[in-house]
């Protein structure tokens, strides 16, 4: 966010081996361990024909990761709505998006992303609150970290011509995890909604069916979404 606001140019990059203070959503923090993971930004600067679709970064970055996942390790990875990649219901990778705007006009995005490459990058089951995996376990195999960096990154620069397009939002939408599933919306703890996952509408925001018949639109990216026979 510094090096953004000092002006680095568009696709800077910036990588961690190692994270102390590591920062997600709601401000929560973890430890990054050294040689185990990939935790990288990049600094993104939209122009003024794109600040509509800015809500669609998100799924960028969770496109990316299932795109290299899929084809180059052939493992079934799928966005769970709004930042979370799972393979088999297990998460191995985490996206988080900021921007930054004066008065109605972008200055920039960062787009974090988180991935477990090694099985040790995975922290202990009394710090998850959602089941967890990493990129060799669900491989079954050694993982080279900057070889999935590269490739990632070259999905990400595939990826953004797109964002403004119908068909990253089909895309999406085919990634979706618990698509026509009952699912329930939690947020700070507190139920907010039950209902069938439809999709994705436009924007990126989720679509959800309720009980009676209603379609409601999810935007918050502060929420947890859970599949209801799992609660």
């Amino acid at each position: 966010m510094r090096l953004a606001e000092e002006g680095t140019p568009h696709l800077s990059l910036v990588v961690a081996d190692e994270q102390t203070a590591g920062r997600g959503r709601n401000e929560r923090t973890w430890h990054t361990y050294p040689g185990v993971a990939l935790a990288f930004s990049l600094v993104l600067r939209p122009n003024r024909d794109m600040e509509s679709f800015i809500p669609r970064f998100p799924g960028l970055g969770g496109l990316a990761v299932c795109d290299v996942l899929q084809t180059k390790y052939h493992l079934p990875a799928e966005i769970k709505w709004p930042n979370d990649v799972l393979v088999e219901g297990r998460k191995l990778a985490g996206v988080l998006t900021e921007s930054q705007w004066r008065g109605d006009q972008i200055q920039y995005v960062v787009l974090g992303i988180g991935i477990n490459v090694a099985r040790k990058s995975v922290p202990s089951q009394g710090e998850l609150d959602f089941p967890a995996t990493s990129v060799e376990t669900a491989f079954g195999a050694q993982i080279d970290r900057w070889l999935l960096l590269k490739e990632v990154l070259e999905a990400l620069i595939t990826r953004l011509p797109q964002l403004d397009q119908d068909g990253f939002i089909t895309d999406w939408e085919a990634c979706l995890a618990m698509r026509g599933e009952m699912v329930q919306i939690m947020k700070d703890g507190i139920k907010l909604e039950n209902g069938k996952l439809l999709g994705l509408n436009k924007a990126g925001y989720l679509k959800l069916r309720l009980s009676n018949g209603e379609e409601n639109i999810i935007k918050s990216g502060d929420v947890k979404l859970r599949q209801v026979d799992r609660i």
